[in-house]
């Protein structure tokens, strides 16, 4: 499997809407999974706020929301037309279920975990997107992934000296402070206050 990431182009002639699609992005270690699993709960009786599951062909972890799969099945789903958007990473598939359009077509605010490399593909697909980028310095980073020391992580270094150019969020979050601060901030963007 490559390491460039590959994505699907739009799916749609034109753009997919009213509701938001809110994509989280940042570094390895910067601390998404954790601020998105509070964002998560905070909006648990929120009908209108929909966290989506990604599909991951590597083993999952409690510290994630993915739906494992396997590099066949995933492939199969892919060729089926199942996912919204996909990507490969670090040695992995990565995919958005299709089900997310029809949340966004019913003007929900759609949130998700993505890939850097996907931005531009999916502001040509949907109307409403905001890219809100989670980072941290270094130091911090390289503290983080060796104390997840989750073995599909790969290569520390690389991870770390990997870069995406020309990337413009619409938000940013530098996660050096309590999780509770900055889950707040995420929720802000989101367009719940807590």
């Amino acid at each position: 499997m490559s390491e460039a990431p590959s994505i699907c182009e739009p799916h749609a002639a034109t753009a997919i809407g009213p509701g938001r699609l809110v994509l989280v992005v940042g570094p390895s270690g910067a601390g998404k999974d954790t601020l998105l699993g509070l964002a998560r709960a905070a909006c648990a009786e929120d009908s209108s706020i929909v966290f989506a599951r990604r599909v991951v062909t590597r083993e999952a972890s409690s510290a994630e929301d993915n739906e494992q799969m396997s590099l066949d099945a995933f492939r199969v789903a892919r060729a089926q037309g199942t996912f919204a958007v996909h990507w490969e990473a670090h040695g992995h598939a990565y995919g958005l279920p299709r089900g997310i359009d029809d949340d966004i077509r019913a003007g929900r605010t759609v949130v998700a975990n993505v890939s850097r490399t996907v931005i531009p593909a999916l502001r040509r697909a949907y109307a409403n997107v905001v890219v809100v980028s989670i980072t941290a310095p270094a130091d911090v980073l390289a503290r983080r992934l060796a104390m997840r020391s989750r073995g599909t992580d790969g290569n520390i270094a690389r991870r770390l000296a990997r870069s995406v150019e020309d990337i413009e969020p619409d938000a940013a979050i530098v996660n050096v402070s309590s999780a509770e601060y900055h889950a707040r901030q995420l929720l802000r963007i989101i367009g719940r206050s807590e």
